[in-house]
């Protein structure tokens, strides 16, 4: 007995029954169903089907296999994205600096490559450094000022904006880079980042390779690892992660390093997709990641989310964006879509947890 269960037996009196203990509950079995409304990426597949059967009945071409993979391509671009990001919301932070930090690494790859008449693999290598660099400033700016991640990463979002434009147009006398189609290694590195694959004839892009590879390692680390557990507990609540042990800064840096990875492999393959990049992409998308991650089941306060949510949530987008398209309805409206199936999928996430927790 400890010490808080002998001050209760004290306070009891003697003779006085003690409470029924408390089970662990951990250790209580719960159903199926109970189980199914726990997880986070529900309310996002329920949203993928419904969108999904309204465009598969308003649009005739909508479900070929050659649509499909024009869908999975739009999903995948997104998704390399909103996987890292929905890692670093569950870590109870945001990165506003995600969707030019894309833009930033692209241009860093094809301008060095193109400037030193190198082997377009040390752009690429460089790329990855500089991107990484620019994730552990934020990080540790972050951890070393405990500033909100909104104030640093909308700083960092700004200066990235106005350096892409600026160096862009210092060194290539334009907007945009200068071509690197015919420098050594572009053929191999576009295998890697920008190629497509046959499946029954239809032609994929390996953007869905690199997609369900990143789902998958950030499954298992946010599941299996102990610095899944640790994502949860900073997410939760950093000062109680911390008493106990936890690194906080070292986690929450290296969540930030994740979203740096997404950047450098979605940079790539901009690249060696068209050839050259424009300075002022990317802007925009910082959101669109944060929505697929909201969509997915993430919680803005963090604590609470999956890399599988993330991942429908970017499905969700790659249907509306493309259903939008094969049923030939006017694009303008995507935006309208977009935004209400956040709302709706939010709602119903809200939902879900608050009945799962009264059936708990």
């Amino acid at each position: 007995m400890n010490r808080l269960d002998e001050k209760a037996a004290e306070g009891r009196g003697p003779g006085a029954a003690a409470p029924p203990a408390r089970p662990d509950e951990r250790l209580l079995k719960r159903s199926p169903l109970r189980r199914l409304l726990g997880r986070p990426e529900l309310g996002s597949v329920v949203g993928v089907v419904a969108v999904f059967l309204v465009f598969a009945v308003v649009a005739d071409s909508f479900l070929r296999v050659s649509s499909l993979s024009t869908v999975l391509y739009a999903a995948s671009v997104m998704g390399i994205m909103a996987v890292p990001v929905a890692l670093l919301m569950i870590g109870g932070e945001f990165d506003l600096s995600a969707g030019v930090l894309v833009t930033s690494s692209a241009l860093c790859s094809a301008m060095l490559s193109y400037q030193m008449s190198a082997n377009v693999w040390v752009g690429v290598g460089v790329s990855l450094l500089v991107t990484l660099a620019i994730a552990f400033f934020n990080g540790c700016l972050l951890t070393r000022t405990n500033l909100p991640s909104f104030i640093i990463t909308l700083g960092t979002f700004l200066m990235l904006t106005g350096l892409n434009l600026g160096l862009t147009k210092l060194i290539s006398g334009t907007v945009s880079t200068k071509s690197i189609a015919d420098m050594d290694g572009f053929g191999s590195a576009k295998e890697l980042f920008a190629s497509s694959f046959t499946v029954g004839g239809v032609g994929f892009k390996v953007t869905i390779l690199w997609w369900l590879g990143l789902v998958a390692v950030a499954t298992w680390i946010l599941l299996r690892t102990r610095v899944g557990n640790w994502i949860f507990a900073v997410g939760g609540n950093k000062d109680v992660a911390r008493a106990v042990g936890v690194p906080v800064a070292r986690t929450k840096i290296g969540l930030y390093l994740g979203v740096a990875f997404g950047a450098w492999v979605s940079g790539q393959h901009l690249l060696f997709s068209y050839e050259v990049v424009q300075s002022g992409e990317g802007v925009g998308n910082e959101l669109i990641y944060i929505i697929a991650a909201v969509i997915g089941g993430c919680l803005i306060t963090g604590g609470h989310g999956s890399p599988v949510g993330a991942a429908v949530g970017a499905l969700l987008f790659g249907v509306v964006s493309k259903g939008i398209v094969f049923a030939e309805w006017n694009p303008d409206w995507f935006k309208f879509f977009l935004g209400a199936m956040l709302l709706l999928a939010t709602l119903l996430n809200h939902w879900v947890r608050k009945r799962a927790e009264a059936t708990a």
